[in-house]
């Protein structure tokens, strides 16, 4: 049975420091899915198992309990979500949330950072012993790939040709991908695979703890958020900032927008186009800035 109070400490680790939620918003997440526990257990339905039915009718009572339209649009999200990520990690088999509808709002876009903010994160971090070695491989290879941290924190040397500089990824629903990287993370990568203690085993993950265990997403947000500030950089980072990062900059230099979606692993393509949108939004901003009558 499913350990309902770790499963929901467990997504809310991950939506703090994959999709980079601000402590409130995390909050409210939990809040509103220990809410919808409570309602599961007296109902006596174990959530594992739990019916698209079953949540509707937690819904609609929510709204019936007078719940604003705000609070009730956060709690379908903090629901879908939590269990998109149960599915995606292989806690459960099917994702009963999956259909429950969303009222349309407007698209947030996501923040991206400039080449210039890029590269001086990436600068920013030192080589002078094995953590900030490791550290600078791993935001190169962030940066190249656009692969999300999960999926970077999981990888093994069976999945690495360096020769042909490929990474084998597994991503959501663990589907498998393809996905390229350039000579300056395979420069790094090198470095820091010279540094690292001999390997025993291609199955070993790639990127470690000094405790020679399998790094974590937080740390890899720790990291990550320490180079930001030694780059003096002021925009809230979080790892899937690079992912984001990649899009905007390939398609900006002219990548197909499928190949682009092929290597962030998008099932859509219509997940892919929110990154034009930035296109779009940065050519408005550039004429309002140079135009005589912008």
């Amino acid at each position: 049975m499913l350990d309902e109070k770790k499963a929901v400490d467990d997504f809310i680790a991950y939506i703090k420091v994959e999709k980079g939620l601000a402590e409130n918003t995390a909050l409210a997440y939990k809040s509103d899915l220990l809410k919808f526990i409570d309602y599961a257990q007296n109902k006596k339905i174990d959530i594992s198992v739990i019916s698209h039915q079953d949540i509707t009718d937690f819904l609609w009572g929510q709204k019936q309990e007078g719940l604003s339209p705000s609070s009730i649009y956060r709690t379908i999200e903090s629901i879908r979500q939590f269990y998109k990520f149960l599915h995606n990690e292989n806690i459960i088999k099917t994702n009963p949330a999956k259909d429950v509808p969303v009222p349309r709002l407007m698209e947030k876009l996501p923040t991206v950072l400039s080449v210039g903010e890029t590269d001086a994160l990436l600068n920013s971090v030192s080589e002078n012993n094995i953590t900030s070695i490791r550290n600078r491989a791993m935001f190169e290879i962030l940066y190249a790939t656009g692969m999300r941290i999960s999926e970077l924190i999981n990888l093994k040397f069976e999945d690495l040709n360096m020769n042909d500089r490929f990474l084998k990824v597994f991503g959501k629903g663990s589907k498998e991908r393809l996905v390229p990287f350039g000579e300056t993370a395979k420069r790094f990568l090198i470095i820091y695979l010279n540094a690292r203690k001999k390997i025993k085993d291609a199955k070993e993950f790639i990127f470690i703890s000094r405790l020679e265990k399998k790094i974590s997403r937080v740390a890899v947000w720790q990291q990550l958020s320490a180079a930001a500030r030694n780059a003096g950089i002021e925009k809230k980072i979080y790892p899937h900032i690079l992912r984001h990062s990649c899009a905007s900059h390939l398609l900006a230099g002219g990548a197909d927008i499928r190949f682009v979606q092929e290597i962030l692993g998008h099932s859509s393509i219509s997940s892919t186009q929110l990154y034009t949108h930035l296109d779009a939004r940065e050519i408005g901003e550039k004429h309002k800035k140079f135009h005589p009558r912008g």
